[in-house]
């Protein structure tokens, strides 16, 4: 099981940078950094529904599940 982390991907539709993104959502930069980059193996549900707020999207367009076969 692989969960993949697509926050860049919408954070590029909305032309937001993280710098942006990490002062509305009150996470700090490096944390988000993290999360972009999918160097985390959790996120907050609370962090994720402020993410989702900001970007104005749902959580699957931000994760996706693939399967490791």
């Amino acid at each position: 099981m692989a969960i993949i982390l697509k926050l860049d991907e919408v954070m590029l539709k909305r032309k937001m940078s993280l710098k942006e993104l990490s002062e509305q959502v009150g996470v700090a930069n490096v944390n988000l950094s993290k999360i972009k980059t999918g160097k985390v193996s959790a996120i907050r549900f609370s962090t994720l529904n402020e993410i989702c707020r900001v970007l104005e999207c749902q959580p699957g367009d931000i994760l996706q599940y693939t399967d490791d076969d």
